[in-house]
């Protein structure tokens, strides 16, 4: 993350990239993106969203997609069946809101003990002001579908209870989100900062007790 963010800098961009988690991890100890343990299947969901024709499009979200999907393959041994692929670019599944929703859906209801999920999203990412007062800062963090002027935006409040709550357990969840907000935007108890002044995970200070609470609940389920 640190030479991450030397980049970001060397860039003009003030963007600290950060690492959250369910659990609290060594930084210090290599991370592997399908631990040895996992000795089931390898699944993964990615999204690339250029936004194609709209205001505020992008265009590198299309190759971030092809270039994980090349190195989940050719390098951590997935296999392309259990692959699933949104993009917008006329070949691939539109990354449409109930798209991406029910490819996650699809991901956990899949996954079972012993197997490895990766979910990678690449565009815009946002926030939104927090209507049922489960955020300590006021605002619910957003990924932004393709469609999200009709459909509206993804909160972190539906990615954690259809992903991170949903994921079965004993299985490993790996998730990439190369947006604005993204660090904060599965709502996990623990970060790092991508900075010098960081050397291990702390608590989220961004959690309030009712979304702890809650998160302590879902686990228990």
């Amino acid at each position: 993350m640190l030479e991450m963010r030397k980049i970001l800098k060397k860039k003009k961009f003030d963007q600290v990239p950060q690492l959250s988690s369910s659990v609290k991890i060594d930084v210090d100890k290599r991370f592997q993106l399908v631990p040895d343990y996992v000795r089931g299947i390898k699944r993964a969901v990615l999204i690339g969203i250029n936004y194609v024709g709209q205001e505020g499009c992008l265009s590198g979200c299309h190759n971030d997609v092809c270039n994980m999907k090349a190195y989940l393959i050719d390098v951590l041994g997935f296999k392309d069946e259990n692959i699933v692929v949104l993009m917008d670019d006329g070949q691939h599944i539109p990354p449409t809101k109930s798209n991406i929703l029910l490819s996650l859906l699809t991901l956990c209801k899949k996954s079972k003990v012993g197997d490895a999920a990766y979910f990678h999203y690449s565009g815009h990412g946002g926030r939104i002001k927090d209507e049922n007062g489960d955020e300590s800062d006021g605002y619910d963090e957003t990924l932004v579908p393709v469609d999200f002027a009709q459909a509206g935006q993804i909160k972190d409040d539906e990615l954690y209870h259809l992903l991170v709550g949903a994921m079965p357990r004993n299985t490993s969840l790996t998730c990439v989100m190369d947006c604005c907000h993204s660090g904060s935007v599965l709502d996990l108890p623990y970060i790092i900062l991508g900075d010098k002044k960081a050397v291990a995970m702390s608590c989220n200070q961004k959690h309030s007790l009712a979304r702890i609470e809650r998160m302590i609940h879902l686990a228990e389920i």
